[in-house]
């Protein structure tokens, strides 16, 4: 069974820029509520997606590079990367229809 690996700063490039497919990132933090609900969809979408496409979390309080580098504004946030480039990103709650659409719609 597939899920989502938490990773910080110092794993950003082993786990997603050398990754050998794409790879959806969840920036949250613990004082959110909103990524509560939204935590729900990414662990759903490492299982239902887990044959072409990699999830990571990363928390944003400890992990500021990331956050700077891929120009988070809030919390929770999301970026697709397909061959180090963000092909699709989402600021605030989302629930998984919403996920899912935008996943095959980039994913194929």
């Amino acid at each position: 069974m597939s899920q989502a690996i938490a990773i910080a700063d110092s794993q950003f490039d082993s786990e997603v820029l050398q990754a050998d497919k794409p790879v959806l990132v969840y920036f949250w933090a613990p004082w959110c509520g909103p990524c509560r609900l939204t935590s729900t969809s990414i662990d759903w979408a490492a299982q239902a997606y887990a044959d072409r496409l990699k999830v990571v979390k990363m928390e944003v309080d400890p992990s500021p590079g990331a956050v700077k580098a891929y120009k988070v504004e809030g919390v929770p946030a999301l970026r697709l990367l397909k061959d180090n480039e963000v092909v699709w990103s989402h600021e605030g709650a989302l629930v998984r229809d919403k996920l899912k659409t935008n996943l095959d719609d980039h994913l194929g």
